[in-house]
C-alpha cells in the first residue's frame, strides 16, 4: 500500500471538526463545510485545470465505499478516460443534498394526509412561504444559526405567536433533514430552542406590551363569541375594530358620512388615516349588520358611529372592557395583528392584498402598482372570510389548532 494512500480512519472521519479538505491520499478528500457537514470529493488537475467530483456525503458513503469509487477514478485517469465515465453519473452531494424550500414542501406533502384539516396544511406552507423565504434557496446542510435568526428575528417581537411556529416548523425540517442525511448527524438544529435560541432571542414576555400584545388567531372566534354577549357601545366599537381590522383611532373617529350601507363600504378619509391617504374598507356582513342595528334614526352624517349621548367612545373604554373580559394581557391594537396572522397562516391570500386591508404603507414598487388599483372585491372576499372563521362555533375551531 503506498503509504500516499489511506491517510485517514474511520475514527477521524466521525471525530474530525476542522473545516476544509482533508486528504485520505490518491486524489481522494473529505471536506468539511463551515455547518460542519461533511463529503467525499476527488480532486483531479487535467490540462492545468483543477476539477473536484462529488462522491457524495460522508454519512451514506461509507470510507471503504470512497476509497474504491477513488481508485476507479484514478484507474480512468491512468487510460486517459474522463474519471466520471468511472463512476457512472457523478455522486455529487451538492446535487443531492436539496434546498430547504423543496425539502419542507416534499415533507410537508408525505405528512399532510395525516394532519386534521386543511387548513393546517395551508398553515404550514404560508408561514414558510411567507417567513422563511430567506432559507428556501439554502441548501440543507448550509443553513445555521445565522440564517435562522433572520428569519426569526424581524417577526419575533411583533408576531410573537407567529414566530414561534415558525420557528417549530424550521426545526421540524430540519430535525427530518438530518434523518435523511442531508444534515451532520452529529450536528445541533440552528433552530433549536433550549440552550440555543433561548440564549439568543429576546424574553416576548418582557416586551409583549410595548408591541402590541395580540391574543393568537385560533382564540379569536371564542373571544368574539363572548363579546358579542356585552351589551356596552365599547363591545360594538371593539367588534367593530375586530371585523375590519382598523386601527382604533379609525374606528372610534368613524361617521355615518363615511358609511355607505347600500354597497357596504367604509371610506375614511385622508385625513383620518396614519399614511394620510384616502382608504376605503368593504364591509363584512356582520360588520353592516351591526352598523345597521347601530343606526339612530335621526343619525347625522357628522355624528360619530359609537358614541353615548353625543360623547365618542374611547381607547380606555375598550381597554377597560378587555380588562374585566380577563383579556388586560393583549391590546386593542394587537387585533390588527392577529388578523394579519390568521390571514397569512390560515388562507391563501397574498402578502400585498392583507398589507393593503391593513392600510400599512407599501415600499415596494411592485407592491405599490398593486395597490392603486384598489381591488375592492378581492378585499371584501378577504374580510368576509375573516368574518366567516370569527363567527365559526368553539367546538369548529378546534380543527384549525396547532399541531407541532
Amino acid at each position: 500500500m503506498s503509504p500516499s494512500l489511506n491517510r485517514l480512519t474511520v475514527r477521524q472521519i466521525s471525530t474530525l471538526k476542522v473545516t476544509g479538505r482533508h486528504a485520505d491520499g490518491g486524489g481522494l478528500y473529505l471536506r468539511i463545510t463551515d455547518m460542519g457537514s461533511k463529503s467525499w470529493v476527488f480532486m483531479t488537475t487535467t490540462s492545468g485545470k483543477r476539477t473536484e467530483i462529488g462522491l457524495g456525503p460522508a454519512s451514506t458513503v461509507s470510507l471503504a465505499a470512497a476509497r474504491t469509487l477513488a481508485s476507479k477514478m484514478r484507474d480512468a485517469l491512468a487510460i486517459g478516460e474522463d474519471p466520471r465515465s468511472a463512476i457512472g453519473k457523478p455522486i455529487d452531494d451538492v446535487q443531492h443534498v436539496p434546498t430547504f424550500g423543496k425539502f419542507a414542501e416534499e415533507y410537508i406533502t408525505s405528512v399532510e394526509h395525516g394532519w386534521r384539516n386543511h387548513t393546517h396544511r395551508q398553515q404550514w406552507r404560508n408561514s414558510l412561504r411567507d417567513h422563511a423565504e430567506k432559507l428556501m434557496t439554502k441548501r440543507l446542510d448550509e443553513i445555521g444559526t445565522d440564517d435562522v435568526l433572520k428569519v426569526l428575528e424581524p417577526i419575533w417581537l411583533t408576531h410573537a405567536e407567529t414566530a414561534k411556529r415558525v420557528r417549530g416548523r424550521i426545526e421540524r425540517v430540519l430535525d427530518v433533514a438530518k434523518v435523511r442525511g442531508h444534515r451532520p448527524l452529529d450536528s445541533i438544529n440552528p433552530a433549536t430552542w433550549r440552550g440555543h435560541l433561548a440564549l439568543l432571542l429576546p424574553s416576548q414576555a418582557n416586551v409583549a406590551r410595548s408591541h402590541h400584545a395580540a391574543l393568537p388567531w385560533q382564540e379569536a372566534p371564542t373571544f368574539m363569541s363572548t363579546l358579542r354577549t356585552r351589551e356596552a357601545v365599547s363591545a360594538r366599537c371593539l367588534e367593530f375594530v375586530i371585523l375590519t381590522a382598523a386601527r382604533s383611532g379609525e374606528a372610534l373617529g368613524a361617521t355615518w358620512g363615511e358609511i355607505d350601507l347600500n354597497q357596504n363600504l367604509w371610506t375614511i378619509p385622508g385625513s383620518r388615516m396614519k399614511a394620510g391617504v384616502e382608504h376605503c374598507v368593504p364591509l363584512s356582513k356582520s360588520a353592516a349588520k351591526m352598523l345597521n342595528s347601530l343606526r339612530p334614526a335621526d343619525a347625522k352624517p357628522n355624528h360619530r358611529l359609537f358614541e353615548v349621548q353625543g360623547v365618542a367612545r374611547s381607547n380606555m373604554a375598550m381597554a377597560m372592557l378587555l380588562r374585566r373580559m380577563k383579556h388586560a394581557h393583549i391590546t386593542v391594537h394587537g387585533f390588527r395583528s392577529t388578523f394579519r396572522d390568521w390571514a397569512g397562516d390560515a388562507t391563501n391570500y397574498p402578502r400585498e392584498l392583507i398589507e393593503q386591508a391593513l392600510a400599512h404603507t407599501i415600499e415596494n414598487a411592485a407592491e405599490r402598482a398593486y395597490r392603486r388599483g384598489t381591488a375592492i372585491e378581492r378585499r371584501r372576499a378577504l374580510m368576509q372570510d375573516w368574518d366567516d372563521f370569527l363567527s365559526m362555533k368553539e367546538t369548529e375551531t378546534l380543527g384549525v389548532q396547532e399541531e407541532n
